[in-house]
């Protein structure tokens, strides 16, 4: 007869994902949605985490008002303040097209 042992190891649990909704001026969301700004420059007062998502929000700069139009990225890296000249409370944001896999998985044909 076979006898079955579980695993030893611990489960690994899935990062904690946040969606952070962000205004974005106009030129700004252009070149987010083209693809020709893969970065954005934020104040880190929200504790950017690489899996965050992000729903970008465009705003007039001149009548404060939301357009209605919105993209979401997500956070593929993040640049923390204090290096290469960046302020201490800024980060440099990476951003990504789609959603991180989970981990484990290499290649979403496995998944």
């Amino acid at each position: 007869m076979n006898t079955y042992r579980a695993s030893a190891t611990q489960p690994t649990l899935a990062p904690v994902r946040r969606t952070h909704e962000l205004a974005i001026w106009p030129a700004c969301f252009a070149a987010v949605s083209a693809g020709t700004k893969p970065f954005d420059v934020r104040r880190n007062d929200r504790d950017f985490q690489v899996g965050d998502a992000l729903l970008l929000c465009e705003l007039n700069p001149d009548t404060h008002e939301y357009t209605g139009q919105t993209i979401v990225r997500w956070v593929s890296h993040v640049l923390p303040g204090g290096t290469f000249g960046i302020e201490p409370d800024w980060c440099v944001l990476g951003l990504g097209n789609s959603a991180p896999l989970p981990p484990g998985i290499m290649d979403t044909k496995l998944w």
